[in-house]
């Protein structure tokens, strides 16, 4: 993904831009180019299984075209990270806290698995207010919190 995009720049040296000497160099792409293109062949990955010969891969479905070098391939499922699994050490997403005003990862539609979510209202003590007296001595107050939460259902 950045190998095969890499960029030639290259800089003139001489006297009032004459270049009479030119410097090249390889420039990386842009991380988020790259990050756009892995996701592109991430969302068009698609499952193979071994060939008999041992050095292919056959496309598992129907009308898929066999994979070239640069198509992202799978050969097992990824495990279902919604419901808890011991097997893989997955707690699942149900009491996850999340964000429900993010449309990312962090969005509870993404993490409640479509499951929907519940708003929450905790009060938490803090310290606050706190202040540093001549050696080494802080005194704070207790402040109460709201805060609002977001859980998965």
């Amino acid at each position: 993904a950045v190998k095969s995009y890499l960029r030639t720049e290259c800089k003139c040296h001489g006297l009032s831009g004459s270049c009479t000497l030119r410097t090249c160099w390889k420039k990386m792409p842009n991380l988020r180019e790259v990050g756009a293109r892995l996701l592109d062949r991430f969302n068009g990955a698609f499952k193979v299984m071994g060939g008999n010969d041992g050095k292919t891969l056959i496309p598992v479905g129907q009308n898929i075209k066999p994979p070239d070098r640069h198509d992202l391939v799978y050969s097992a499922n990824s495990p279902d990270f919604c419901q808890p699994n011991r097997k893989t050490g997955s707690p699942g997403t149900r009491g996850r806290t999340c964000n429900s005003t993010a449309l990312d990862v962090s969005g509870c539609d993404l993490l409640c698995c479509g499951r929907g979510f519940r708003d929450q209202t905790v009060v938490v003590e803090e310290n606050c207010l706190c202040r540093f007296h001549w050696c080494c001595v802080v005194q704070c107050k207790k402040c109460t919190v709201r805060n609002q939460l977001s859980l998965c259902l």
